[in-house]
Parts: C-alpha cells; structure tokens; sequence
C-alpha cells in the first residue's frame, strides 16, 4: 500500500517540517474551530490535507458569532454554523420564535448552517419545567424557518449507546467514560437512548422541506443499517461520520459499503476535530488530557485507509475502544462526493480561498 509522505514522516519520529505537506484533498464538514485560533487551526489543516472546513461552533447573533464570523471571513477557509441560546428557552415562552429570528439574522451575517446541540432532548427546559423533546411542536418555528431559508440543520441528538449503561468492565467504552464521567448518563433522569432518536426521526417526517443532517452517523453507529433505513425513508435526511469510524468500521465492510454506496449523495466526510488555544487539540474524542499533536496526522491516515481500501487497522480513537477496524474501499467517484462535493452541495459554494472543487487522488490505492 501506498501510504501518505507525512504518515510516512510521522512513523519514522521525524519532524513533519521535513516533507511536503499533503495537497488540500477534502472537506472536514464536522469541526469545532476556535475563532481566536484560527491561525492555529489552519497549520493542523494544513498538515492534513483539508482545505477548508464547517465549523460547529459558530455561536449566535449578538454573542459569539459576529466574532466567528469575521475570523472565517479572514481566513477564507471556513464556513460556519450558527447556535440557539437554548438557557433561554427555560426563562421565555416564546422562545421559539426569538429563535427563529436570530436563525433568519444569521443567516444575514452569513452563517450557512444551524447547529443543535445535544442538550436538546437531554436537559433543555421549557418555562413550566418540562423537557423540551425533540420533536416537541413548540420547536416548530425553528425547523420551519431553517427550511423556509434554505439553512441545513446539523442536529446532535443522544450519544453512543455505551453512554447508557453502567460503567463496568462490560461497558467497551470505559475508558472514556471514566475520564469523562459527566457523560454517563446512568442514573440520571434523561430519556432512553431509543426514544431520542424515535423524537428526531418524527422531526425529520414532520418538516419535510427542512434539511436534517444526523451528526455522528445518526449516533447510532453502532446500527449502521438502521440508519439506513431512515435514509431511504426520509430524503430530507443526511448523516456524518464523525467520530464514529471506529464503531462503523466494526460491522461487515461488505454490507456497510453498500450503505455507503446507495447513499453516497447524503453521507458526509467529518471528524469531530477541535482546536483551541495553543494546547487544546481534540481528535474525535479525547481522555483525561487533550490529544497530542503527534497523533494528529495518524488520525487522518487512518480515516483515508478506512475509506479508500480494504485492510484491516486498529481503531482511530483508542479511547472509545481498542478494536480493529474493516476498511470498506470506495471507488474513487463515491470517496470525491463524502470527501467534498456532498459539502458543496449542501452548504453552498466554499469560502474563498478553498481549493478543492476535485478531490486529489486517494493516497491509499494499491499500487
């Protein structure tokens, strides 16, 4: 096999200054990028091909996102997500409607996307108290304004099914969850891990004009074929594959490259990468301590290898679980669309100074 020169470098203990950076080859749709460390973001961009990226983390009108905004407008090579003050909806009624004008005004300062974090469904309350579901009618606004306007809504709701049950040696995520206790949901008064993903998938039917993208796989990965049902039972339905390679990569490479296949037009490439100050680096996910930047470009090697061949290699993300992986190798017209055309299509043309209309071809192709 062919591997890429800075994987190459970086097993050999050598500095990556001393091999060309790999050419901008793909779309990193799934990012959480600091606005004041961009220029930081744009060195680990560049040592692994990405030419530009989504960024979740844009914040909202007159709170982060005018600086967000401004930082990728610098850049030219982000484009960005806008949030909801969600704390809010616990003090107004009519909530949803602010909501839905902060959308419209966003989208005015050129956000090209809505973010909604997982708090909604999990820890989100209205004014009485009560849970806001996911699919509550009360959100409507909301979904209705995002389609109305043409806005993708990339949605995070639940997390790995793990995350459900108790934290012993039979729990495969352990480690993480060890290191992040706040993330166990155990004990705590949240909804069954089925039920948040039924809520979202009734929103999904209810507002069929409205572009949903199910990050993190629809976070049931570890249901590859499931998700592929609502794929073909919703086409306002996309989906992520960030930070869930490694739960992908355990099922039948086979019958999961025929999902890739059939749904080739609405799978996007992402990492869950985050940057951060001048130490915060996360890849995927991350324990007691931030990932290390020796392990960046191994991280995106192995996503390519995943995609691009056949082989079996060790998980990505050792601390969600030391498996190995089945790659499912994609023909190279499928891998040009999940690395960048779905992006362009569903986001809008790229930020300025992006490259990559093409993708470059894949460095893990047999010779």
């Amino acid at each position: 096999m062919r591997w890429a020169a800075l994987g190459l470098v970086a097993a050999a203990g050598l500095s990556a200054n001393a091999a060309a950076a790999p050419p901008p080859r793909w779309v990193d749709a799934h990012t959480h990028l600091s606005s004041r460390s961009m220029e930081r973001a744009h060195r680990v961009m560049d040592q692994v091909g990405i030419d530009w990226a989504v960024n979740l983390s844009g914040g909202w009108p007159g709170g982060p996102l005018e600086e967000s905004m401004d930082a990728a407008k610098a850049s030219g090579r982000e484009l960005v997500c806008t949030n909801l003050p969600w704390a809010a909806a616990r003090r107004f009624p009519r909530f949803p409607e602010g909501a839905a004008k902060l959308i419209r005004e966003a989208a005015g300062l050129g956000a090209r996307c809505l973010k909604i974090e997982k708090a909604l469904g999990l820890v989100v309350k209205k004014p009485d108290g009560t849970r806001v579901a996911v699919d509550d009618p009360w959100l409507d606004p909301i979904w209705e304004t995002a389609g109305a306007i043409g806005m993708p809504v990339l949605i995070h709701t639940a997390d790995p099914e793990a995350f459900w049950r108790p934290v012993d040696e039979h729990n495969e995520r352990r480690a993480e969850l060890t290191a992040h206790p706040a993330w166990s949901y155990v004990g705590r008064e949240v909804p069954p891990f089925a039920d948040l993903l039924d809520e979202l998938m009734r929103v999904v039917a209810r507002h069929p004009d409205t572009i949903f993208v199910a990050v993190h796989f629809g976070n049931r990965a570890e249901d590859p074929f499931w998700v592929a049902e609502q794929l073909e039972r919703y086409p306002n339905l996309y989906v992520d594959v960030a930070a869930r390679v490694p739960e992908l990569g355990r099922h039948d490479p086979e019958k999961l490259r025929q999902v890739f296949l059939r749904f080739q037009d609405r799978i996007l490439f992402g990492t869950d990468l985050g940057v951060s100050g001048e130490d915060f680096l996360m890849l995927g996910s991350f324990g007691e301590e931030p990932n290390r930047p020796e392990e960046l470009v191994p991280f995106f090697d192995a996503h390519h290898r995943w995609f691009e061949t056949r082989d079996t290699m060790p998980s990505p993300t050792p601390i969600q679980g030391e498996w190995q992986i089945y790659g499912i190798g994609l023909p190279d017209e499928v891998l040009e669309k999940i690395y960048v055309r779905n992006a362009v299509r569903l986001f809008g043309p790229p930020p300025a100074k992006a490259t990559t209309w093409r993708m470059r071809p894949p460095y893990f192709r047999a010779e």
